[in-house]
């Protein structure tokens, strides 16, 4: 069976596909000839994740599933949030982005996070959201090479280890989209 998940990112297509069970197929954007980068343009993770699902059903006629994944900050409000991946501008780098966090951070005692995944999953005949959260806090520096995004700079509750020491298998476990793709396919299981 062949999921679509509706992403041009191949981090987030490499760690999905390591949550889904055997004989299911992740196929992103690219695989399905969509070039485009859809706006996301919503206030919120939920928002942005259904615009993503609903493009690619109503332009390529795929049911699929879309996930918005933002980093929330108890010190800064809740920044960045649903802007996480344009904290530090609209190039969307992960290392000004983590720069701009370290710096925001540099003078505040409270360092507690939360990472959040919204995933929307759109078809004719449904569409359901599902939440994943993993509570943690930002280190004062990066460790560890693995993951992508902040993960080098969250370390996780109960772990003495950023997402970027802890094997692709652990983090799934634990983390905020490993979560929600749980909640996912639990529900998927239903519908086949």
């Amino acid at each position: 069976m062949e999921l679509v998940f509706a992403t041009h990112n191949v981090n987030k297509v490499i760690e999905v596909q390591g949550l889904m069970p055997k004989g299911i197929k992740l196929l992103s954007l690219k695989d399905i000839g969509c070039t485009e980068d859809i706006p996301e343009t919503a206030q919120t993770l939920e928002g942005n994740a259904l615009l993503k699902a609903q493009f690619v059903l109503d332009n390529y006629g795929y049911s699929c599933f879309a996930d918005d994944t933002g980093l929330e900050v108890a010190a800064l409000s809740g920044a960045p949030g649903v802007f996480s991946a344009r904290y530090a501008g609209p190039e969307k780098s992960n290392e000004k982005n983590m720069q701009r966090l370290l710096v925001n951070l540099k003078d505040k005692t409270d360092r507690s996070a939360q990472f959040r995944t919204v995933i929307a999953f759109v078809s004719r005949k449904c569409t359901k959201t599902f939440e994943g959260i993993c509570k943690g806090e930002i280190t004062k520096e990066k460790s560890g090479t693995e993951g992508f995004g902040y993960d080098p700079i969250f370390m996780p509750k109960g772990f003495d280890q950023t997402f970027a020491q802890m094997p692709l298998s652990l983090k799934n476990k634990i983390g905020h989209r490993g979560k929600a793709v749980q909640l996912f396919l639990d529900f998927t299981e239903k519908l086949l």
